[in-house]
């Protein structure tokens, strides 16, 4: 152990849950480099001695699996393997206390917005010249950008403001330098990520100012694709629709989650909303931007869901016939306003209903990715995965979508260059191609 004492640190960075926490971990990344530490973002090298590990704490199987991860490092500290485990993230910011009663190994734990005191176990300096600017933990072609955090909405079961506070909108001028700054780098679609996108603007400015950010984004030299995510649609600012349909580089994507299809479910969800304008903001969506394509998202088992309910829901996925759609099982969390209300659903009736709605959702998507077999599109090429180059539409968001299959003996095609394809064949999630044309840089 004497020698190990004078080797220089090695810091390893685990990231678990969604891609906000993935943006929060870059950042740190970029932190801890830029003060000399030698810092890598999930390395399999297994020589670093100082684990930092930013957890998830948004329903219980993510909960648990942040759990197991610091105990798996607390283990290995036990053993002599790391010499320091950080705890940081959303469950570290909810359950700080326990975890430190529980989990006694671990140095020190740090909530969501405390990222200049976890520097200081470093001897780091927060560099505010580095604001704005991160570390990508995967190919540089694409990079999620955070325009906001925290979230001001009342939902029944969503625990994010409790570990992310209100919501603080991102200035213009700094989403601007920090895109600019991608695109110099290789950079070349955005997604932009928020608990809350809609509501931008209205803390810094007094009003919503998506459609002006969006417009600004727009401008950047190199950026050929914006994404926007996380669009809640009570709200939804309508003057968004405009620059989407007048900018090429802003994707025709939609993520907008709507959470039920029932509106005695959405009052106790406190959406803010009902079914019924739920599908005339759809339909309006798909009038002004033809063509666009729709995620979202759908909870089953919400207290107060029965299978009346639940079929309530159904009908509104076959009705609204979504491009893209996910499905939770409803979690119950404490300190939630939900949680004071009983959670009648049981487990295996939340996941049986989550299985109906996905079989329902595999069909209307089988249907709509038969429409494109014959037709071209512009696809960004993500990786190479087996004997196919991996790539997307503009249809299609990272991970959670449609991915485009291209037979690698087919051709090269070069990780973040767009190419344009025709498809050949498709199933319910993946679309099969052949490469018409290279596009140029």
């Amino acid at each position: 152990m004497k020698a190990r004492t004078l080797k220089k640190d090695k810091v390893n960075i685990i990231t678990m849950g969604c891609s906000k926490n993935l943006v929060d971990s870059e950042v740190l990344l970029s932190q801890l480099k830029g003060n000399g530490i030698d810092a890598r973002h999930e390395s399999n090298a297994r020589d670093n001695n100082i684990v930092i590990i930013n957890t998830c704490g948004f329903i219980d199987n993510a909960k648990q699996e942040s759990v197991n991860t610091i105990l798996e490092y607390a283990a290995a500290k036990d053993k002599g393997l790391v010499d320091k485990v950080y705890v940081t993230g959303c469950l570290s910011q909810r359950y700080k206390d326990d975890l430190e009663a529980e989990i006694p190994q671990v140095d020190a734990f740090f909530g969501t917005r405390e990222l200049p005191a976890l520097l200081k176990k470093f001897k780091a300096d927060y560099k505010h010249e580095l604001v704005g600017e991160r570390l990508l933990s995967h190919s540089v072609h694409y990079a999620y950008m955070k325009i906001s955090e925290g979230c001001d909405r009342p939902c029944s079961f969503c625990a994010i403001p409790l570990m992310r506070g209100g919501h603080v909108s991102r200035p213009i001028e700094e989403l601007v330098k920090e895109a600019q700054h991608k695109a110099a780098n290789g950079t070349r679609e955005l997604l932009l990520i928020a608990q809350d996108s809609t509501y931008y603007g209205l803390d810094l400015y007094k009003k919503r100012r998506l459609a002006d950010l969006l417009e600004a984004l727009s401008e950047v030299q190199g950026i050929e694709w914006i994404r926007l995510h996380y669009a809640y649609p009570t709200g939804f600012p309508l003057d968004i629709l405009d620059v989407m349909a007048a900018k090429e580089n802003i994707c025709n994507y939609l993520d907008i989650p709507l959470q039920h299809g029932s509106t005695s479910v959405l009052k106790a969800m406190r959406r803010g909303t009902t079914r019924e304008k739920q599908e005339a903001l759809i339909h309006q969506i798909r009038e002004r931007i033809p063509g666009i394509a729709i995620r979202t998202t759908l909870i089953t088992g919400h207290p107060g869901e029965g299978e009346e309910e639940f079929e309530e829901m159904m009908d509104f996925v076959q009705r609204m016939r979504f491009e893209r759609l996910g499905v939770f099982t409803y979690s119950h969390e404490e300190d939630t306003h939900a949680h004071s209300l009983e959670d009648h659903v049981p487990e295996e009736v939340k996941q049986e209903r989550a299985n109906r709605l996905m079989e329902v959702q595999e069909q209307i998507s089988f249907e709509l990715n038969q429409e494109k077999i014959g037709k071209t599109f512009k696809v960004l090429i993500d990786k190479k995965e087996g004997g196919h180059f991996v790539g997307r539409t503009a249809y299609d968001s990272v991970e959670v979508d449609n991915e485009v299959l291209i037979d690698a003996a087919s051709g090269y095609c070069r990780i973040g260059d767009f190419v344009t394809a025709k498809i050949v064949d498709a199933t319910e999630f993946d679309l099969y191609a052949e490469v018409i044309a290279a596009k140029a840089n």
